[in-house]
């Protein structure tokens, strides 16, 4: 099996995509000592602001570490587990990406 240049990046960015949001969400975690979720939004006002990016860059990492959850104490179906990992390596994939283009602007590259 041959990987083109093109299918090697898109591993790296949705790699780099899924190692990111379990960062933000860990870091956001440690700062805060509460658990990303989206039930950040709920709160309202500027809080649910200042959530935002946190939510948009670490949704990947808090849609599996649910889906996981869900599975092992609600047993959820495999077909919704494995829908839930297709979102989620979609949102890594695009994340991904933008964290990949905001580093080499940054670098100058």
């Amino acid at each position: 099996m041959i990987l083109t240049p093109t299918a090697i990046e898109n591993l790296q960015t949705l790699v780099l995509g899924l190692a990111f949001a379990g960062l933000l969400a860990s870091g956001f975690e440690l700062v805060t000592a509460r658990r990303a979720s989206f039930g950040l939004l709920q709160s309202g006002g500027v809080a649910a602001l200042a959530c935002l990016p946190v939510l948009a860059f670490g949704a990947p990492f808090i849609i599996l570490r649910n889906t996981v959850r869900g599975r092992r104490i609600e047993r959820r179906p495999i077909p919704f587990v494995m829908l839930a990992t297709m979102i989620a390596c979609g949102w890594s994939l695009v994340s991904g990406r933008v964290v990949l283009d905001l580093a080499q602007r940054v670098a100058g590259a």
